[in-house]
């Protein structure tokens, strides 16, 4: 199967690595060249971390790896592609914007689907001509040792393409489940809940980050805490759904202003180096949290 994955990202890049070490041909678009690089590295480096701890053969990697290739150009990168899959910012404008796109270029009977944690499939899907065929594929970071995926139906997804969705899935050595199109899906808006109360918690000086995130991983059994999640996943990035959510499912989903301050702050997470941690040049953590 040809994949073309859109948006070189976090996300982008697991995808990219999980889609090729399974088999498939795989195009990574990204219009920054910088990102486009960058994401190609790690994705070598996945593979290399993957061959030393014994869980992939250097022969597997080899031969997935050559079937990788990036590019800049989205016309190229979807042209020939039997699934597209869309891994950019958390922002429904940009999606929108590039839905339409994607519709234009891509071959009629391809699958277009969204990486998005908490957008309207529908609306997505609205501005293409083949809303059947386009469907939420949310991925959970890591992609490529996290086993869940979200399905998502849009109001007009067919169960055909359903179907194409969960194969792909399970061919990825994933877990599906089904959902239907609401903000937050089946997932999301639970985890922002627990993790904007953790940064009400620490904005009222209830504890410190590491003994919340402490908290939840001994006490609940979680294997990280919220703070070193929110880090791994983008603060900015976190702030864009608590705010689709906010607008579409009430005042619950309110941003906590302390996250708010972090992101007008540029704490953006592990990404840039200093989230609600700090980071070294590897992703290590440096001291136990901003202050």
């Amino acid at each position: 199967m040809k994949i073309a994955v859109i948006g070189s990202g976090v996300m982008g890049t697991g995808i990219a690595y999980t889609a090729s070490l399974a088999g498939n041909a795989v195009m990574l678009q990204d219009c920054d060249s910088h990102a486009l690089e960058k994401a190609h590295q790690q994705i070598k480096v996945l593979g290399e971390k993957g061959i030393t701890r014994g869980k992939i053969r250097e022969s597997e990697w080899e031969t997935a790896f050559k079937g990788l290739t990036k590019t800049t150009d989205l016309n190229r990168a979807v042209e020939q592609a039997d699934l597209i899959i869309e891994a950019v910012t958390e922002d429904l404008k940009i999606k929108l914007d590039l839905f339409k796109s994607l519709d234009e270029f891509a071959p009629s009977q391809s699958v277009l689907a969204s990486n998005t944690s908490s957008m309207s499939i529908t609306e997505i899907a609205a501005t293409t001509s083949r809303q059947e065929r386009v469907i939420g594929m949310h991925f959970f970071n890591p992609v490529h040792s996290m086993k869940l995926v979200e399905i998502v139906k849009g109001l007009e997804t067919s169960q055909e393409t359903v179907d194409r969705a969960t194969a792909v899935a399970k061919s990825w050595g994933k877990e599906p489940v089904i959902v239907n199109d609401s903000p937050g899906f089946g997932t999301s808006r639970l985890i922002v809940l627990m993790g904007n109360e953790a940064f009400y918690a620490l904005m009222e000086g209830v504890a410190s980050a590491e003994d919340i995130d402490k908290g939840m991983r001994l006490g609940y059994n979680h294997p990280m805490g919220p703070f070193e999640l929110v880090d791994l996943v983008g603060l900015d990035t976190r702030l864009n759904i608590l705010n689709y959510l906010h607008a579409t499912l009430g005042e619950r989903f309110r941003p906590c202003p302390l996250l708010v301050k972090y992101v007008k702050a540029g704490r953006l997470g592990k990404k840039v180096g200093r989230g609600v941690y700090e980071y070294g040049p590897q992703g290590e953590r440096l001291i136990k949290e901003v202050k």
